[in-house]
């Protein structure tokens, strides 16, 4: 049966950011992700974690400057310096929390252009190196341009090629279900050949990324192929919900915690 891992950037936003752990522990999840810790001490995170009994999915690295639209550095060849600042960071929230898996923003630069692809690759070898030390996962994430126009990492092929030229084992695939079906579709013929470098699934209805109960996929079916494949990681609910949180959890009471 999946694992899912609530997301409380998304998810139970009728409650403080701290707050939101407890609610998620309360409606049945063992698991939280969100985009970015960085304006909570990590001490506090890792108090709601314990307190709850919840395991922490997923986190990104500092993405630049997120509210002057900045989506990751790693593809910027002027930021490189701030990239190493910004994985010693992640890594204190890391072993504050004990998350294993941690996601690099590529950023929004031209995926034609030589010089940004020479940064990126060297970005995620650098990421990686220092993640694997600490015996952390580092991912990558295809974002499509419908939500993230100008984004770097487009296409779920050249993540697959990165991944394998690289030949680093802790780099591996975030599978967003979500932006996988918008960019190329064929969301189950792409899990089975995937599954073997994916460390992380995320999952959200298309087109509207609300709650996985409808409109093109049949999550239900999903579900019982991710667990037909033996995937072991976590599922994270990276969606919007229609109206607030608990109404629309429906679609989670089987797999819920007592």
């Amino acid at each position: 049966m999946p694992v899912f891992a609530a997301n409380l950037t998304m998810m139970f936003n009728e409650w403080t950011f701290l707050d939101r752990f407890d609610a998620a522990a309360e409606a049945g999840f063992t698991a939280v992700e969100y985009l970015f810790p960085y304006e909570v001490p990590p001490e506090a995170i890792a108090e709601r974690l314990a307190r709850n009994r919840l395991e922490q999915a997923l986190f990104n690295l500092p993405p630049g400057d997120w509210a002057a639209g900045e989506r990751g550095i790693a593809a910027l060849p002027e930021r490189c310096d701030e990239l190493k600042s910004s994985v010693d960071k992640a890594l204190d929230y890391a072993a504050a929390t004990g998350a294993k898996r941690l996601h690099l923003m590529a950023g929004l630069s031209d995926p034609s252009d030589p010089e940004a692809a020479s940064c990126y690759r060297r970005s995620v070898a650098y990421t990686a190196g220092r993640l694997a030390e600490k015996r952390i996962d580092l991912l990558i994430e295809p974002i499509n341009g419908r939500n993230m126009p100008g984004y770097f990492l487009d296409d779920f092929g050249k993540a697959e090629r990165l991944i394998a030229e690289l030949a680093l084992p802790n780099v591996r695939l975030q599978f967003d279900v979500y932006h996988r079906q918008i960019m190329h579709g064929d969301v189950a013929m792409a899990l089975r050949r995937l599954l073997p470098v994916t460390g992380h699934i995320q999952i959200a209805s298309v087109p509207s990324r609300h709650e996985p109960d409808g409109e093109e996929l049949n999550y239900s079916y999903l579900f019982e192929e991710i667990d037909r494949l033996g995937y072991d990681g976590y599922v994270g609910c990276e969606y919007n919900p229609r109206g607030s949180t608990l109404d629309g959890l429906a679609w989670f009471n089987p797999f819920r915690r007592s």
